[in-house]
């Protein structure tokens, strides 16, 4: 087998390592609302999130997915190392987070370790002056942009349902608004797994069909359209790597989200998964690469304001809100020193 066959299959497990992580660390964001209200104990929560998970290959296309291979970084600076590289930056920023109990967001710390990893080797190449040129604006506007509107639009769905509910079911008993929603929060965890694994499986699909054209399997028009015949096995490999990441867990970060933030009932579970939910189907369908960690912390911080401003515990969002901010030079940061020890150790990189 030739180094070039070798790397590829480096590259594409690294990249499948990676999504498994994305389903381990992210994980929470499917579980945590429905394991806190008690309405399914943890081993069939995560049971549950990664069938959902999976089957979202079926159902939401690859919009997103096309985002990240060809929207975000200039593909004629992209090598199997700058792959490489980015992938591993987002590792360490995922693995270091969730050390600390931080649920982030592993789809930003990708972009920004891709995007760290390619202006390297364009500063390498041509000096730093020129690196930023790498960077495909319209891909990136979009994003940034929806790292504020999707936190927002979830917190704004999940004030809207639970105040709408309240008024619904308003001369409902306690005991059987709660018996209710137990039974419609098993749709709507459904609901937003099925977002969580149709927006984050996408982006490692950019990155393997990346991986692909730099190793010339796939060719430009291929890589730009549809994959070709590598379509149906990059999408079910990636589903599946996410699919058993989130069947695994990381229960540090599903205490942060299901008790830390704000305190739920089956309610306020169902409000902030369905308002998470919409916001995931909206912008995955749209090719929009969007947090879904930032997406149910901002829902489930709508449902806890209804009650008042203290059910919030501000002090945890703000470390949350700290930790989202630094997540994409961080990453980007580790993905350019990775790619300059790669580039020492090969200077072909």
């Amino acid at each position: 087998m030739s180094t070039g066959s070798l790397l590829l299959i480096g590259t594409v497990v690294l990249a499948l390592a990676f999504d498994f992580l994305n389903g381990f660390h992210d994980s929470a964001n499917s579980i945590a609302t429905v394991v806190s209200t008690r309405v399914l104990s943890p081993k069939l929560a995560v049971l549950w999130a990664a069938v959902f998970n999976f089957l979202a290959a079926f159902l939401l296309g690859t919009a997103v997915a096309k985002t990240i291979g060809t929207g975000m970084i200039r593909v004629d600076i992209i090598t199997q190392y700058v792959v490489m590289a980015g992938l591993l930056g987002a590792i360490v920023w995922d693995v270091f987070t969730w050390l600390l109990g931080l649920p982030t967001s592993s789809s930003h710390a990708l972009i920004g370790g891709y995007a760290g990893a390619a202006m390297a080797r364009a500063a390498l190449l041509r000096g730093w002056r020129v690196a930023p040129a790498v960077i495909i604006a319209g891909g990136w506007i979009k994003t940034l942009v929806f790292i504020v509107v999707a936190p927002f639009l979830g917190l704004v769905l999940g004030f809207g349902f639970m105040v709408a509910i309240s008024w619904i079911f308003q001369r409902k008993s306690p005991q059987q608004v709660d018996r209710l929603f137990r039974k419609l929060q098993l749709f709507s965890a459904a609901a937003y797994s099925l977002g969580h694994g149709g927006n984050d499986a996408q982006k490692t699909m950019g990155i393997v069909a990346g991986a692909l054209y730099t190793a010339g399997v796939l060719s430009k028009r291929d890589f730009e359209a549809n994959w070709g015949h590598w379509h149906w096995p990059i999408i079910l490999a990636a589903q599946t790597a996410i699919a058993l990441g989130t069947y695994f867990g990381g229960w540090r970060i599903v205490h942060t989200m299901g008790s830390k933030i704000t305190k739920l009932k089956p309610v306020g579970g169902f409000c902030a998964e369905a308002a998470g939910a919409i916001t995931l189907w909206g912008t995955a369908l749209a090719g929009i690469p969007v947090s879904t960690t930032h997406t149910i912390t901002g829902a489930i911080v709508g449902v806890g304001t209804t009650h008042r401003l203290s059910a919030v515990r501000w002090g945890v969002a703000r470390r949350i809100v700290w930790a989202w901010i630094l997540t994409i030079p961080a990453a980007a940061m580790v993905s350019m020193l990775t790619f300059w020890a790669i580039r020492t150790l090969n200077p072909a990189a």
